[in-house]
């Protein structure tokens, strides 16, 4: 297969602006249809793939018999649903995070993934970026000893109550929303799975989680982290090693909230800076998805992956539930 054809349910705005401009762009990928009810969400589609088939339903995407893949940016509670209709539809597929809203869901999408032989794997973009995957290389070499803590922070505010991340019936909330990356990021570039969640803080407004500060002990560090929809945008992941600090600036919205880096600051005051300027990670996400597909080369998040990001989340929310 020298192409992979795609199509997408959905004709959501962050599909509009990032992932279908992403699918069209990357190397080995064709966008070619658009399930919508709705032809004026497909108008913005058109312009920047012509020739875009349009089908009035998800189900006329998945029986498209040109379609190899298909890409999933629906609300958070319909992404298992529709990801195992795509797999019994003979479709791969790439759905956004959080896949599912329990770690346990994870077991029936990997029997399916399993039972079909195709690819099936959550959006998880940032361990596609250099970014991430020289901050895992400096870790694994010593780039600043050995790592005894990591803290997260992920913030942005929206407190617009029609949008789908305030409404606890399509499975909003921080956590779901953002949270997937604060602790995906750690577990990527560490390696290692959360031991403990001993401490856990969650405001809630209306049924959704909008304010989450957490710590977790891991088998070789400590963690930290901040998770809101009602705080003013930040971003950065921290490693603190005994010989030196790594900051990952810029870690989830490369090229959008601010320029993708990395610095590392050791001993003697040395800091030393290294930029990624002009890498779209999304691209990057359905190249080597695409790859995968064609060559069965590993891919970088595999279910198993994204089920232990799942499974923190879950710890978290029991942590708080608990009152620890």
């Amino acid at each position: 297969m020298e192409t992979v054809n795609w199509g997408i349910l959905g004709a959501a705005n962050f599909a509009a602006n990032h992932m279908g401009p992403a699918i069209h762009a990357a190397r080995g990928a064709h966008l070619a249809a658009l399930g919508t009810s709705d032809p004026a969400k497909a108008a913005p589609f058109s312009e920047f793939a012509p020739g875009l088939t349009v089908h009035d339903s998800y189900d006329a995407v998945l029986a498209d018999p040109g379609i190899d893949a298909v890409y999933i940016p629906l609300p958070n509670h319909l992404h298992v649903e529709w990801s195992l209709r795509a797999l019994d539809a003979g479709k791969h597929v790439l759905c956004e995070k959080p896949m599912t809203l329990q770690a346990d869901q994870f077991d029936e999408l990997t029997e399916a993934r399993d039972k079909s032989g195709l690819l099936a794997a959550e959006a998880f973009m940032i361990v596609h970026h250099p970014q991430f995957v020289r901050a895992k290389e400096l870790v694994a070499e010593g780039a600043i000893g050995a790592v005894r803590h990591v803290d997260a922070v992920f913030s942005y505010y929206n407190a617009d109550t029609g949008n789908i991340r305030n409404q606890a019936a399509a499975g909003g909330g921080g956590l779901p929303d953002i949270g997937v990356y604060t602790f995906g990021a750690a577990r990527f570039v560490m390696g290692e799975e959360p031991e403990e969640v001993p401490f856990a803080h969650i405001d809630y407004e209306n049924g959704v989680d909008t304010f989450v500060q957490m710590a977790a002990r891991f088998p070789s560090f400590t963690y930290s982290a901040l998770v809101s929809m009602r705080l003013f945008n930040r971003q950065e992941v921290v490693f603190h090693g005994d010989k030196g600090v790594l900051r990952v600036t810029c870690p989830f919205n490369a090229g959008v909230f601010d320029q993708a880096e990395i610095s590392v600051e050791t001993g003697g005051q040395a800091r030393r800076i290294e930029r990624f300027p002009g890498v779209n990670q999304y691209v990057l996400q359905v190249e080597a998805f695409c790859r995968s597909v064609q060559t069965g080369a590993p891919y970088a998040c595999p279910l198993e992956f994204s089920k232990g990001t799942q499974a923190m989340m879950d710890m978290t929310f029991a942590a708080a539930k608990a009152g620890r």
